[in-house]
């Protein structure tokens, strides 16, 4: 199922903390998803890419230019998992030895 980010700021040097709609949180590096090439290439500097938003209808981030990037990316980056391993989780049956009910989990409630 797909998550949405409800929310994102931008850091220092390309980087992203990013929250998802199932409380799923994480800094990633922008520099290990694009390249900045093409609709990326505004992104290089600094000041444009800190105008990142959330898009509610789209569930991910964006820029005024029209670049966004797949929030299934985002959440497998921001899990630390490749996006083959992402898929392969999500396909198999609840009753396989092999089925992950969350590759990511929620960060625990501090006490």
């Amino acid at each position: 199922m797909l998550k949405d980010i409800i929310e994102a700021k931008p850091l220092e040097g390309y980087e992203l903390y990013l929250k998802f709609e199932d409380e799923v949180h994480g800094v990633i590096n922008i520099t290990e998803i694009i390249e900045f090439t093409g609709i990326f290439a505004p992104l290089s500097d600094p000041a444009y890419f800190a105008t990142v938003t959330v898009n509610p209808d789209l569930g991910t981030i964006c820029w005024d230019n029209g670049a966004d990037i797949d929030p299934v990316v985002l959440y497998a980056k921001v899990c630390q998992v490749n996006l083959e391993e992402y898929f392969e989780a999500k396909n198999q049956p609840h009753g396989s030895e092999h089925y992950k009910p969350s590759l990511c989990r929620k960060p625990s409630p501090a006490n």
